[in-house]
């Protein structure tokens, strides 16, 4: 790794003083209260280029930003071909206590994409090859004793995010449409192993699931989680946002009448009839059975009817399976 002529003292969080840590900067590719991830060209290792996550120097990121290194040596260590669809941590250094994380440079993520085509949807195709990525991702964390935590759209990211331009006749306007839905999973600061203490403070917001927000979760529970409605009783009846089993809201406040308002059920939002798409919705129904023992695993998700579609080379990417423990 060179550091080059990085000047002490400087910006940490600008391209001002960073020119040379990783011997030139092209450009920013995102920030957050973390700090920052700026796109790098390594001249020492034949220009390769790579995404550099700068963490600020203050305590707290700093030692979150350790733990993610040490989760993602150990995916590294039990992954070296990366079939598993985790990204790749290329290297990692200390700079005056900025924690900084190399990686593979990938896409753009897929909230990113959805956004910058007007929240156009992905097409059903597309959808079920990412979705049979991203389960593949995950049953090799969960079988090494590991849960994302935060997994959301952001959290996802092509390898190559780039796109066609075609016009949509039913909607009357243009659309992206990305050439290559291969992805990976990414942001493991908040990762956490089955032995390891388990915080009530993990999920975004609006992705949280309810059995973080009651206090028990597993890797069988953080999931992006819809709304059913009702919940098990045994696990659910004495907490005081449920009684005998359903959800009790205030529909006075506010966020009761919110919930009236746009909480409907999951079968409401799906728009078409056909086999694929009634099963994409049952696979999404198995996945979000509020009672763990009884909620799909990501092996048999893999099985479910809405991946038969799958093309060969679309499942030649996933085709095998790990049983390795990272936790060791």
């Amino acid at each position: 790794m060179r550091i080059g002529t990085l000047r002490y003292g400087a910006d940490p969080l600008s391209a001002i003083g960073w020119a040379d840590l990783y011997d030139e900067i092209v450009g920013s590719l995102g920030e957050g209260t973390f700090g920052k991830v700026v796109e790098c060209v390594d001249h020492a290792r034949g220009k390769s280029q790579v995404a550099l996550k700068i963490i600020r120097n203050v305590g707290k990121y700093r030692e979150a930003a350790r733990l993610e290194i040490n989760v993602l040596k150990k995916i590294r260590e039990r992954d070296k071909d990366n079939k598993y669809l985790c990204v790749l941590m290329s290297d990692w250094f200390n700079f005056h206590g900025h924690m900084c994380i190399a990686f593979e440079l990938l896409g753009k993520n897929t909230f990113e994409f959805l956004k910058e085509n007007n929240f156009q949807p992905y097409p059903l195709p597309q959808i079920r090859h990412m979705a049979y990525q991203l389960c593949h991702a995950l049953r090799f964390l969960h079988d090494n004793q590991l849960t994302h935590t935060d997994l959301k759209p952001e959290n996802i990211l092509f390898v190559n995010s780039d796109f066609d331009t075609v016009y949509n006749e039913t909607k009357n306007c243009e659309e992206k449409s990305i050439r290559n839905t291969n992805i990976r999973v990414a942001d493991f600061g908040s990762a956490t192993f089955d032995h390891e203490h388990h915080t009530t403070i993990v999920a975004t917001r609006h992705y949280r699931p309810p059995e973080v927000i009651l206090g028990e979760w597993s890797y069988v529970s953080v999931f992006t989680y819809g709304f059913l409605g009702r919940g098990p009783r045994d696990a659910l009846g004495k907490q005081k946002y449920f009684h005998k089993g359903g959800l009790v809201w205030d529909e006075n406040t506010s966020d009761g009448r919110y919930v009236q308002e746009n909480c409907k059920p999951l079968r409401s939002y799906m728009l078409y009839d056909s086999p694929d798409h009634v099963q994409l919705f049952d696979l999404m129904r198995r996945m979000l059975e509020f009672d763990p023992s009884k909620r799909i695993t990501f092996s048999d998700a893999l099985l479910h009817p809405f991946f038969s579609g799958l093309s060969p080379e679309e499942r030649l990417l996933c085709s095998r399976v790990s049983n390795r423990d990272l936790s060791r």
